[in-house]
C-alpha cells in the first residue's frame, strides 16, 4: 500500500519528528524524458506535461513534487526572449531593461503566456494524485527575474544605483506574489520562489534588496495557510543564515554546500532543509548502487528524520536513467535494505580512465581565464557569469588573453575539474587560481582584474 506522502511533507513541515524520510524528486525536463517527450514539448503543451508528471509520481513514488520547473516562465511575459532546447529548459536570450532603467509596470495574468498549461496540468495532477502527494508550485524569486529582465547590468547597478536594484526588486516581488497565488488558487502545498542567483550575491547585498522583499512572500504564503520553500543553487552557505531570517518553512540547497553544515544553521532556525544528491557525477553518470549509497550514507551524516526532505540537489538532468531515480526512491522508503545492498560498495569513479593535461600555470604566455559551470543553459547562475565573461572577452578584443570554458555535464570537464581542485560552481579561475567561487562579478571588476596580470595588446 502506497503511504501518504503528502501528510509525511506536512509533518515535517510541522516540525514534527518523523519515522520515514520524504522524498521529492526535482522532475521537471526530466518528467518529459520518462514520456519521450522533449523538453520543449513538455512545457508548452498541457497534456504531455500532465502525462509526463503523472509518469513521475507513478515511476518515483514522491511525497511531493513539483508541478513545473522552468524559470524563464514569467520572464518570457514579461517581454524577455527565449532559446529553446531539446534537453534542457529555456534559457533567457535578452533583456528588456538592458538599456534603459525603467520600472515595468505590467502584472501577470492566469491568461498570460504558458501559465494556462501549467494551470491545466496542475488542476488534472492535483485530482489525480493530490490526496497522497504534496504539490509544489515553484516560480522564478525575484532577484533571478531582475537579473532575467536587467541582465548582468543588475550586478554594477548594486553598486552604482542601487535605488534602482530595490525598486526592480519590489516590482519583482509583486510579480512573484501573482505566481504564488495562481499556484495556492490552484491547491498547491508548497509554495516555492527559485532564486539560483541569490548564492552569487554577498550576505550584505542580500540584506539590502532580498531581506525585505523575501519576508513580504513568506508572511504572504502563511497568510494563505500554505507552506513555503525558498530554492537556492551553487554554494550559497554564506547565505544561508539571512535566508532563515526571511521566515521560509524550508530550504533547499544543491550540491555545492555541505549540508551537514547547511543543516547545523537551518535547525538553529527551525527551518526544514532539502537536498542534494548530485545531478551527474551520482544522478546520471553513476549507477543505482551509487544513488543508493549516496542516501544510506547521508541518512548516516545528518539527522533524516527531523527537519529534512530528501532530494536531488536541484531540477534533475533530462536523461538522467529511470534506475537511478527509481534506486534514490528505493533507498529513501526501505534504507535498511538499502543499507545491505551496498554494504561493501564503493561508488564507481564516472572519470575514470579519462586522462586531462592542465596548463603549466606558472608558465603561461597570456594570462589564463577559465570558467566553470555545471550547465551554463540549465543553470541560471552559470548563465549569468558566462555572461560576465563573454562581456569581458568582448571588451578586451584583440588582448592576448586565452579563454577556456568547462562545463560539470561533461566527463572530460569534471575530470579537470577534479584534477585543478575546483569545489563549487559556478567559478572563474585566473592563471590557475580560483578568481571567483559562486560570485558573479561585474564586467568591469573582470576586466580590471584580467588587466592587472599585466598583458599586452596585440
Amino acid at each position: 500500500m502506497r503511504r501518504n506522502g503528502k501528510e509525511l511533507i506536512m509533518d515535517v513541515m510541522r516540525h514534527k519528528r518523523v519515522t520515514q524520510i520524504p522524498w521529492v524528486p526535482f522532475a521537471g525536463v526530466h518528467a518529459g524524458f520518462l514520456k519521450g517527450f522533449s523538453a520543449e514539448e513538455v512545457l508548452k503543451d498541457s497534456d504531455k506535461l500532465y502525462a509526463a508528471l503523472l509518469e513521475v509520481n507513478e515511476k518515483y513514488m514522491p511525497d511531493g513534487q513539483p508541478v513545473c520547473f522552468d524559470l524563464q516562465l514569467e520572464a518570457e511575459i514579461l517581454g524577455c526572449d527565449l532559446k529553446w532546447a531539446s534537453n534542457v529548459p529555456p534559457s533567457v536570450i535578452s533583456h528588456p531593461l538592458q538599456m534603459i532603467e525603467e520600472i515595468p509596470k505590467r502584472k501577470i495574468a492566469r491568461s498570460d503566456g504558458r501559465i494556462p498549461i501549467v494551470i491545466e496540468a496542475c488542476r488534472r495532477l492535483k485530482k489525480e494524485v493530490g490526496a497522497y502527494t504534496a504539490l509544489y508550485g515553484l516560480y522564478c524569486g525575484p532577484f533571478t527575474l531582475a537579473l532575467h529582465l536587467r541582465g548582468s547590468k543588475l550586478f554594477m547597478d548594486m553598486i552604482m544605483n542601487p535605488q534602482y536594484v530595490t525598486e526592480l526588486m519590489w516590482y519583482c516581488t509583486d510579480i512573484a506574489k501573482q505566481m504564488a497565488t495562481i499556484y495556492i488558487d490552484e491547491g498547491c502545498d508548497v509554495i516555492a520562489p527559485v532564486d539560483p542567483l541569490i548564492s552569487q550575491i554577498s550576505p550584505k547585498h542580500f540584506e539590502e534588496f532580498c531581506a525585505k522583499p523575501y519576508r513580504a512572500i513568506f508572511d504572504d504564503i502563511r497568510s494563505s495557510n500554505r507552506f513555503s520553500a525558498f530554492f537556492v543553487c551553487g554554494n550559497a552557505i554564506k547565505n544561508i543564515e539571512v535566508m532563515c531570517q526571511t521566515g521560509p518553512d524550508s530550504i533547499s540547497v544543491d550540491e555545492n554546500l555541505d549540508l551537514v553544515v547547511a543543516k547545523e544553521i537551518t535547525d538553529r532556525y527551525n527551518v526544514v532543509i532539502g537536498g542534494n544528491i548530485p545531478l551527474t557525477t551520482i544522478m546520471l553518470y553513476g549507477n543505482q548502487q551509487d544513488n543508493m549509497k549516496y542516501v544510506v550514507d547521508m541518512i548516516e551524516r545528518i539527522d533524516t528524520h527531523h527537519n529534512y526532505i530528501l532530494s536531488p540537489g536541484c531540477d534533475m538532468p533530462y536523461n538522467v536513467p529511470i534506475a537511478n531515480g527509481m534506486a534514490a526512491m528505493q533507498a529513501t522508503h526501505d534504507p535498511e535494505t538499502a543499507r545491505e545492498l551496498v554494504a561493501n560498495y564503493e561508488n564507481i569513479d564516472v572519470t575514470e580512465g579519462i586522462e586531462v593535461e592542465l596548463p603549466e600555470y606558472a608558465h603561461l604566455d597570456n594570462p589564463l581565464i577559465e570558467l566553470f559551470t555545471l550547465d551554463p543553459v540549465a543553470c541560471a547562475a552559470c548563465t549569468y557569469m558566462l555572461a560576465v565573461v563573454e562581456e569581458a572577452k568582448k571588451e578586451l578584443g584583440d588582448t592576448e588573453v586565452e579563454w577556456g570554458d568547462y562545463r560539470y555535464n561533461r566527463l572530460e570537464d569534471i575530470a579537470r575539474m577534479r584534477k585543478l581542485g575546483v569545489k563549487n560552481l559556478p567559478s572563474i579561475y585566473i592563471n590557475g587560481a580560483l578568481a571567483y567561487d559562486s560570485l558573479i562579478p561585474g564586467k568591469q571588476e573582470l576586466v580590471r582584474r584580467i588587466l592587472d596580470q599585466g598583458i599586452s595588446h596585440g
